[in-house]
């Protein structure tokens, strides 16, 4: 099953089909990074943008930790 999720950025509303459980996750995650009931300017979602990429850079530093010492 799919799921349409939508987000208006600088007046444009854009809309996407994703998996029933991806769409549930991306949901909650857009409703803290985002207004998903109004507009969003660009600065908002290059900020959000980067807010995602600081926490994949954490997670891969982490991920390579466990590894290092899994690794002894």
């Amino acid at each position: 099953m799919s799921k349409k999720v939508s987000l208006t950025v600088n007046g444009s509303r854009y809309d996407i089909q994703l998996d029933d459980a991806f769409a549930h996750y991306l949901i909650k995650q857009m409703q803290k990074d985002f207004n998903t009931e109004g507009n969003n300017d660009a600065k908002t979602l290059l900020y959000a943008y980067v807010r995602k990429n600081a926490e994949l850079f954490k997670q891969e530093e982490e991920m390579e930790n466990i590894l290092k010492k899994l690794e002894k």
